[in-house]
């Protein structure tokens, strides 16, 4: 047990270096924006993109967790997520993925064809 008890505060390797490099887009962002350069804006906000792909690459490699509390054995940052390859239920990033869309109704997995429309009875299909 941590210093903050039993709670799944959500400490990934995808979070951490998510959160890293994106503190470090923001850092060059007000340094350029305090030198008025804008060349140094555009780089600072390309970092800022970049941060989102590497935390969406990790989460999709296993380093992210899923939706909710883990168990207490899944909690250590360290641990690897091994559910990811399935996707995760209501999960944004594992969707635009092609992943985790059987379990989310109204969404079809990439590739695969739409359901068909219910028709009302007494009539043809």
């Amino acid at each position: 047990m941590g210093m903050h008890g039993d709670h799944d505060l959500g400490h990934t390797v995808a979070g951490w270096a998510g959160t890293t490099i994106a503190v470090t887009g923001c850092a060059v962002t007000a340094v350029a924006l305090a030198a008025g350069s804008a060349t140094g804006l555009w780089l600072g906000g390309a970092v800022v993109v970049l941060a989102a792909l590497t935390t969406w690459l990790l989460h999709l490699a296993g380093w992210g967790k899923a939706t909710g509390p883990r168990p207490v054995t899944e909690q250590h940052w360290r641990v690897r997520d091994t559910s990811a390859r399935r996707g995760h239920r209501g999960c944004l990033g594992c969707r635009i993925a092609g992943r985790g869309a059987a379990g989310v109704p109204g969404v079809s997995p990439v590739g695969s064809p739409a359901p068909a429309e219910p028709t009302p009875l007494g009539q043809p299909s």
